[in-house]
């Protein structure tokens, strides 16, 4: 399966400048998913990180993997938690390798570790090209969107 950008803005409710994946190019339901992050010198976080040196903050790939496995879980569950928000409640295990800069395409590839009682357990890696760039486990849940 795969998602364009307007595709993928009917399922995250991220905008910009806070939408991070731009394309799902694989994705088999429940079990993985990979997304890509186009990095360009106009994201809104270069001219402070950092000036003269621009390098895309880690938080902001975690952050990328999170929405690629957003994306998938929303995909894999039924009507009832669809209408629900995802919400994070853990990020273990994160290293970051090598920096990313403008020009650079993330490759974000996300596999299921675990999904019981409503919490997913996903792995992330993230790639520029074929080099392994961050990694980190995470885990979310879906609840109820405040009113």
């Amino acid at each position: 399966m795969q998602l364009d950008i307007n595709e993928i803005m009917k399922i995250l409710p991220h905008r910009f400048p806070f939408l991070m994946v731009d394309r799902i190019i694989e994705c088999e339901l429940g079990k993985r998913c990979v997304g890509i992050k186009n990095v360009t010198i106009n994201e809104p976080f270069f001219p402070g990180h950092f000036p003269g040196h621009p390098v895309m903050p880690g938080v902001l790939i975690i952050e990328a993997m999170a929405q690629v496995a957003g994306i998938m879980a929303y995909l894999a569950s039924d009507e009832v938690t669809r209408a629900k928000v995802t919400y994070f409640m853990a990020i273990d295990n994160a290293r970051f390798r090598k920096p990313v800069s403008p020009g650079d395409q993330l490759r974000i590839e996300i596999t299921t570790t675990m999904n019981r009682r409503g919490i997913w357990g996903v792995a992330g890696k993230a790639f520029v090209g074929t080099t392994l760039v961050t990694e980190a486990d995470l885990k979310a849940t879906f609840a109820d969107s405040p009113k």
